[in-house]
């Protein structure tokens, strides 16, 4: 009987003596297989010639959607000449826009967040030491965005900015004067709709969900376009995913074989949802942006206060076919 027993006790917890191994092996998932099929995928990318739209490109490695493929099928196609990049409000960096960059392309890089613990599980990972990655810990203002990008000692001409703070996105972008990045992403509110030049208001310590619902933040797609157009950069598309949109310095247009649209043409309505009812069951389609009617904004055109008008958007996204379901 104890002989049996001790086996049960031997067979159960076999596996204990490897649970440094196994979890090494999950937190450097730089050597993951997901990293392998990327590289194919991204080499694949390359021979992609007279896409319709950057969907036709995506991939998803480290990215929250299919960015990581757009991204390498765009810095295949731009004679980039410094491979840099500053990507803010990437938490733990587990989930990023430019992770698979790094490790992938390796280049070099300064990452952003409000949080300690987050720039501290970044800094415990192989990856800080293995590549050539800053991070620092900040909560993002208006008053300390270019001096926290001057700390990164980057040539002016960086070549990707990633925008991802989830509230302050049009009012920071519009302050950073120190790069002239080749590309911009910039997250978007698709609530917002094509037509609206719509951002919140500027609040320093601007938190989503403290205030306002949590499908309340960022800027409309058109307030992002007006506001690169004005640095000089040109639309080119967003992802499917209808959250995250692409601008290319103008200088650099030239190189690539799809064109600068409208912001009608490259809308896309969010597939996923940020809003729920009152019982905590998930908003869709045109329930999504009457979740945040009546809110105020500011008019980007004017600087004046408005208030969101859910049925003006829900009709434009109509009769544009913008909306999967109503």
């Amino acid at each position: 009987m104890m002989s049996k027993l001790k086996t049960l006790i031997r067979n159960k917890f076999r596996y204990i003596n490897q649970i440094p191994q196994i979890a090494h092996y999950i937190q450097n998932d730089y050597k993951s297989p997901k990293v392998n099929l990327g590289q194919i995928q991204s080499a694949a990318n390359k021979y992609k010639k007279g896409i319709k739209n950057l969907a036709d490109v995506e991939f998803q490695v480290f990215s929250q959607f299919g960015d990581d493929g757009i991204i390498q099928w765009l810095i295949n196609e731009l004679p980039i000449p410094n491979k840099t990049f500053i990507e803010f409000g990437v938490e733990n960096y587990k989930e990023a826009n430019t992770r698979f960059l790094l490790i992938n392309n390796y280049w070099s890089g300064l990452v952003i967040d409000g949080s300690i613990e987050n720039v501290n599980s970044i800094k415990s990972e192989q990856i800080y030491n293995f590549y050539d990655l800053q991070a620092s810990c900040s909560f993002i203002t208006k008053s300390n965005i270019n001096e926290l990008i001057t700390s990164a000692r980057f040539d002016k001409e960086i070549g990707i900015l990633s925008v991802d703070i989830d509230g302050n996105d049009y009012w920071i972008l519009k302050e950073i004067n120190r790069v002239q990045p080749v590309i911009i992403i910039c997250e978007y509110n698709s609530l917002f709709g094509y037509e609206h030049p719509y951002t919140i208001n500027y609040k320093d310590d601007f938190v989503r969900g403290n205030d306002y619902p949590f499908s309340f933040y960022g800027s409309s797609l058109r307030s992002a376009i007006d506001l690169t157009e004005k640095k000089g950069y040109g639309f080119i598309g967003c992802n499917s995913a209808g959250n995250n949109a692409y601008f290319i310095k103008n200088d650099y247009i030239k190189y690539l074989s799809i064109p600068i649209v409208s912001a009608k043409e490259g809308y896309v309505f969010s597939s996923f949802t940020e809003a729920w009812d009152k019982e905590g069951t998930p908003l869709r389609g045109m329930d999504k942006i009457r979740a945040i009617h009546h809110l105020p904004v500011i008019n980007t055109d004017t600087g004046e206060i408005e208030r969101v008008d859910a049925e003006a958007i829900i009709n434009s996204l109509q009769e544009a076919k913008k909306m999967k379901r109503f």
